[in-house]
C-alpha cells in the first residue's frame, strides 16, 4: 500500500506564501513588532542554529567531510568546488561514471539533513542516505534515495509507479506529493529536506513542503520494498546507521548549504 499525503494543506500554504511574497495579501503588523532576520548566508549558521544543534557538512571551500564511495579519498576529477557550491559536473549521463558518488565520512541514525541543489535542464542526481556500501554494486551504493530530477525533461520521471522517481520521491518507493506552486524551475535554488526520526518515521521536504512520508521497516514499507528493483537484496533499508551520499549521473548539479541536526 502506497502512502500519499493529501496535498490540501501544502497548497494552501503555498498559497499563502506566494500571495504574502506578490504583495496580494496584507497583514496587520503587530505593535512592536521586529523585522524578521535575514536569511543566513549559504553554507553558514545562525548561532541560534548552531545551539539548536545544527552543523554544516560543507563548509563551501574545502571537501572536508566527504570521500569518494569507492575509496578513502575525495575524486581527482569529476567534482568542483568553487563559488561555495559542490558540483557534480556533466559527463554522458551515465551513473556513477565520471567523478563517482560521494560520501560522508561519518555515519548518522536519526537526524534532520538540509541541503540546497540547483538542476540543469535535463538533469538525474539524488542525495542517498542509509549508505552502507556492503551490496558493492557496480553503480551507485544502494540506500534510500530522495530523488533529484527534471521532471519535464528526463525520461526516468514517467517510469517507475504512480510518479515514484520525480523530483523528492523516495526512489523507486513512493512518489512526492508537490503542489506546483511549490516548484522552482530549472537553474533555481532549491531547498531539499530527511527527516529520519529516532522512530524510523521518516519525511521529505522540498522548498519547506512535507512531500511524502513513511515508516522505515513497517509492513508497508517493506511490500513497496518488495514490489521496487531493491527487491534483490535482502538487507535493503535495515541498517541502524548509514553514510549521507550525493550521487554523480553524469549531469551537472550543485549544492550548497548542507547541514545536519542529529536527533536523540
Amino acid at each position: 500500500m502506497r502512502h500519499i499525503l493529501s496535498p490540501a494543506r501544502p497548497v494552501a500554504q503555498c498559497l499563502l506564501g506566494a500571495a504574502l511574497l506578490l504583495g496580494t495579501l496584507t497583514l496587520p503588523a503587530k505593535p512592536g513588532a521586529a523585522t524578521p532576520a535575514a536569511e543566513p548566508a549559504p553554507n553558514t549558521l545562525t548561532a541560534a542554529a548552531r545551539r539548536q544543534g545544527w552543523r554544516l557538512l560543507f563548509d563551501g571551500q574545502t571537501a572536508t567531510g566527504w570521500r569518494s564511495a569507492k575509496g578513502a579519498a575525495f575524486p581527482t576529477h569529476g567534482w568542483q568546488i568553487e563559488n561555495g557550491e559542490l558540483t557534480t559536473l556533466a559527463a554522458d549521463g551515465k551513473e556513477s561514471a565520471n567523478g563517482g558518488d560521494i560520501i560522508t565520512t561519518a555515519q548518522y541514525r536519526a537526524f534532520d539533513f538540509s541541503f540546497e541543489f540547483q538542476l540543469t535542464p535535463g538533469a538525474n542526481s539524488g542525495v542517498i542516505y542509509f549508505v552502507t556500501l556492503a551490496e558493492q554494486t557496480p553503480g551507485s551504493p544502494i540506500g534510500l534515495e530522495y530523488q533529484l530530477l527534471d521532471d519535464a525533461r528526463h525520461p526516468d520521471a514517467k517510469l517507475g509507479i504512480n510518479g515514484d522517481r520525480t523530483l523528492a520521491s523516495l526512489y523507486d518507493l513512493v512518489p512526492a506529493v508537490k503542489p506546483a506552486a511549490c516548484q522552482r524551475p530549472i537553474g533555481a535554488w532549491n531547498v531539499g529536506r530527511v527527516v529520519v526520526y529516532p522512530t524510523n518515521h521518516v519525511e521529505h521536504y522540498l522548498n519547506g513542503v512535507k512531500v511524502l512520508a513513511y515508516e522505515r521497516g513497517s509492513p508497508a514499507f517493506e511490500a513497496l520494498v518488495a514490489g521496487s528493483k531493491y527487491h534483490v537484496w535482502p538487507h535493503f533499508a535495515k541498517a541502524p546507521a548509514g553514510h549521507l551520499l550525493l550521487q554523480d549521473h553524469g549531469n551537472r548539479v550543485s549544492f550548497r548549504s548542507l547541514k545536519i541536526k542529529e536527533l536523540r
